[in-house]
């Protein structure tokens, strides 16, 4: 018969054993991918998430969406992440020269700006110019934000200068200002509005056609997923990324 401590300690191995990490439906052990994107890629990443999931049981993909300067600077202050996709190069580059991704980025998309307006364009907002209306409340993205340096181009290509009402931190955040009905117009990307639907209205801006944001992805340095992060990085750059991309109105390199 077994003394009482040794059942006792029996019992405690037999329950560290159960809860190892073994809780996966195969008996693998869960894994979590990190992943910081650019707001504007919240629709198609989680799609593509949800794909990498089904296709790697025991791997949950954790998204975070947000401004790319924020989330670089979330790296820099140490915030763990596996991968990162950026809205433009020069903020993949800062992130580079920082010593922050663990190789070259990779671009894997591209999008170009548009207006979006409430449903049906109450303001009548046709071109770039009609942006500079006085009384027009128009919402666009901070300078540090790819959007908003793209937009800052804009207006110095055209000569229109914007007096926007506010300057937002991510185009997430620009859309809903539109879509509740607090900005008469706002300058996101053409992807963000074909995602919004029937909530906006679009008005392209031909304008805007040679200021083309280009999208990298890299696996960051110091990764606890690299491995992972690194295939993740080959789904987005690969055929099925490349689909999902171009379904969500994204541009993407020829390959």
């Amino acid at each position: 018969m077994r003394t009482a401590p040794a059942a006792a300690a029996l019992a405690l191995l037999l329950a560290l054993a159960g809860c190892s990490g073994a809780d996966g439906a195969d008996g693998a052990q869960r894994r979590t991918l990190t992943v910081f994107a650019a707001a504007s890629l919240q629709g198609v990443f989680t799609d593509l998430a949800a794909g990498f999931e089904r296709e790697h049981p025991g791997v949950d993909v954790a998204l975070s969406f947000a401004g790319s300067s924020d989330l670089v600077a979330q790296v820099e202050q140490g915030a763990p992440a596996d991968v990162l996709a950026t809205a433009d190069e020069a903020t993949a580059a800062r992130a580079a020269g920082a010593g922050l991704l663990a190789g070259e980025p990779e671009v894997f998309a591209t999008n170009v700006l548009a207006v979006a307006t409430p449903a049906g364009n109450p303001a009548g907002v046709t071109s770039f110019a009609d942006l500079a209306r006085p009384g027009l409340a128009v919402v666009v993205c901070a300078p540090q934000v790819p959007c908003g340096a793209a937009t800052e181009r804009v207006e110095r290509s055209t000569g229109v200068q914007l007096s926007p009402v506010s300057e937002e931190p991510s185009v997430t955040d620009v859309l809903g200002k539109v879509t509740t009905g607090e900005a008469d117009a706002g300058v996101v990307y053409a992807t963000d509005v074909a995602r919004a639907g029937e909530a906006v209205t679009g008005v392209p801006l031909p304008e805007a056609a040679g200021e083309v944001n280009a999208y990298p992805v890299a696996v960051v340095r110091g990764a606890v997923q690299a491995e992972l992060a690194g295939r993740f990085v080959d789904a987005v750059t690969g055929p099925a990324g490349r689909s999902a991309l171009t379904a969500a109105g994204f541009g993407v390199p020829a390959g």
